[in-house]
Parts: C-alpha cells; sequence; structure tokens
C-alpha cells in the first residue's frame, strides 16, 4: 500500500523569481531524502528513460549530488 507522508511539489508547483536575498549560498542545505536510505546533495532526479538518463548523465548527476535512475 503507498502512503504518502510529505507533500511534494513538481516543476510546475513552484515559480522562482530572482531577487536580492540577505541568505548566503554556504549558509543553505538542498540536501533531500529519497528513501531511508538514499540522502540526496541536490534535490535532482533525471527521468528513468533510456534515452534521458544514459550512463554519462547518471554519471554527472552522481557526481554533483543528485541520481539518474
Amino acid at each position: 500500500m503507498l502512503r504518502i507522508s510529505q507533500e511534494a511539489l513538481t516543476f510546475d508547483d513552484i515559480l522562482l523569481v530572482p531577487g536580492y536575498s540577505e541568505v548566503l549560498p554556504n549558509e543553505v542545505s538542498l540536501k533531500t531524502r529519497l528513501t531511508r536510505g538514499i540522502e540526496l546533495n541536490i534535490p535532482l532526479v533525471s527521468a528513468a528513460m533510456d534515452t534521458v538518463t544514459e550512463a554519462r548523465l547518471a554519471i554527472a548527476m552522481a557526481q554533483e549530488g543528485g541520481i539518474g535512475i
């Protein structure tokens, strides 16, 4: 049985507007948990399609802290 424990957002759910901020980049954490055992350093997951996520992209995503499926 599928359980959703927290609200999640997709690309169409948010709008990023550039502007001044007093928050410094080194004060921000983008870490997110994909599963209980997998924590990502960046909240990016590439599509589970062989034409999108080939080996080169999966490796690049992993090196930056994301994951290619």
